[in-house]
């Protein structure tokens, strides 16, 4: 039969499967089967493949499964090696394009499993010289998933798929903090003020504005870092509801041993199986953790749009890298466009962030039917956030260079110094000299030497970076005259 693909006509064979619904024909190069050409009918919906991190992680759990069916005698060394190394292709990315099911998916991810199940076992067939369909050589049930259930193997695979992102993004972020913290220690003398509300407030130096994303970041590096403590706990084995019906008692042990010499992650299998199949609610601590950070770039990419604004016309106290030109009509115009993408990311994580918690929230009884929504927003979520917080970190926060003339400009024009003056004058006296400076339009420090308040060596004691950005009264130390006021 001809078919029109990709742009010109193709000849077609098929092969027959049957299921309990009746016959289908399959395409006689794919190495999918009846299950995943159903499901691929029944969630035309998206078009968004399944994560290609969830078919890396499900191939290991096929293969750690056969090789502990092969060890405890229940498969035969012959298919099991099939087996194992179809699964060892799929997780090395061949056959990606055989995983066809859609991303959203009911059946709480059996049409992946069977995808994967299908793909495996046509492939294992076709390994050991047969044809594809021929499951009396390799069948995807009775042998690729022996001792298994959707229930268990796909949660898994979603806890083993979610640690290897975790820890990229964990990664990613400490990469970030670096880069923040050497901006921190570049700035750390440049003085400007700081602002609340937007408005004028007291000044601080530039790396002390740095140096709290720095904190922030270090901080999502951390709870990153120990959310891979919560994933760690597999229910493999559990088969349908936890209970390891239908599953060998030497398999349930050794199987989850050998996942993790595959992965070399610390899994354990939990303790209570039945809990861990009923519950996705370590999916949404995750989430959790994952949205927070996105919430501190979103704070951090506003701000370095707004500390860059203008230039000319804006606040202008920092440069950001000029990565590409920013408008089709303006001539000249660089926008900060890494920031503004960092904050897209940040919002759609907080959405996905929303729609785990929702879905964990769903599951009814023994299991939640909500994975695959749960498995796309997590792990869509963990790997635009890796890319987001390295992008900020090369194109973005290493090439920031600081503006020290606009940054004492402003400092100069604002209002806020005369805070430091406040131990010395009074509340009242110093908002009546605020007033006087608004009025003439002149520096608060050159009305205070003018009308005898203080000398101009005094002022520079009082203004010296180190005075008013550390605890204490600003100059106190070098303002004798002022001494005994203090009680010092």
């Amino acid at each position: 039969m001809r078919q029109y693909q990709k742009g010109c006509w193709v000849e077609v064979s098929y092969r027959v499967e049957k299921d309990l619904l009746g016959e289908r024909e399959i395409p006689r190069e794919a190495y999918y089967g009846i299950h995943t050409l159903r499901a691929k009918e029944n969630f035309a919906v998206s078009g968004v493949p399944v994560h290609r991190e969830l078919i890396w992680a499900l191939a290991l759990v096929k293969k750690a499964a056969a090789m502990a069916n092969r060890e405890i005698g229940l498969l035969e060394p012959r298919i099991a090696g099939a087996i194992v190394q179809a699964a060892e292709e799929l997780a090395r990315g061949q056959w990606h394009d055989q995983i066809v099911v859609d991303a959203f998916q009911g059946g709480a991810g059996t049409s992946t499993n069977m995808n994967v199940n299908e793909v495996i076992a046509n492939r294992a067939i076709e390994i050991l010289g047969g044809t594809k369909g021929d499951y009396s050589l390799v069948h995807p049930l009775d042998h690729v998933n022996l001792g298994q259930s959707t229930n268990d193997v796909y949660p898994t695979a979603l806890r083993v798929a979610a640690i290897k992102l975790v820890r990229e993004l964990s990664q990613a972020m400490a990469v970030l903090q670096g880069a923040l913290q050497a901006r921190e220690k570049e700035f750390a003398t440049i003085l400007k003020i700081g602002r609340t509300q937007l408005q004028d407030a007291v000044p601080v130096t530039l790396g002390q504005e740095f140096s709290a994303y720095a904190e922030a970041v270090a901080r999502d590096w951390w709870r990153l870092y120990k959310a891979e403590e919560r994933l760690r706990q597999v229910n493999l084995g559990g088969t349908a509801v936890g209970t390891g019906l239908n599953a060998s008692r030497r398999y349930i042990f050794r199987v989850v041993e050998i996942l993790r010499e595959l992965t070399g992650f610390g899994l354990a299998r939990a303790e209570n199986t039945v809990e861990a199949t009923q519950n996705a609610d370590i999916f949404a601590e995750v989430s959790g953790f994952v949205k927070t950070a996105a919430v501190n770039l979103a704070k951090i990419a506003g701000d370095l749009r707004l500390l860059s604004s203008g230039p000319r016309a804006g606040l202008g106290e920092i440069r950001l890298p000029e990565v590409q030109a920013g408008s089709s009509i303006m001539p000249g115009k660089v926008n900060p466009v890494i920031p503004e993408m960092v904050t897209q990311v940040a919002y759609q994580v907080m959405a996905g962030d929303a729609a785990v918690n929702m879905a964990a929230a769903s599951g009814q009884l023994e299991l939640n039917a909500f994975l695959p929504l749960i498995a796309h927003n997590l792990l869509h979520s963990l790997e635009m956030m890796t890319g987001a917080a390295r992008l900020l970190a090369e194109k973005c926060v290493r090439g920031i260079q600081a503006d020290e003339a606009r940054c004492r400009q402003l400092l100069e024009a604002s209002q806020g110094v005369i805070t430091a003056f406040v131990p010395y004058l009074g509340y009242e006296k110093a908002t009546a000299v605020v007033l006087r400076a608004v009025r003439s339009g002149r520096p608060v420090t050159e009305l205070l030497v003018e009308e005898g308040l203080f000398t101009r060596e005094e002022i520079e004691a009082i203004l010296k970076p180190e005075e008013l950005t550390t605890p204490g009264v600003a100059g106190v130390r070098h303002l004798k005259r002022f001494l005994t006021r203090e009680g010092d």
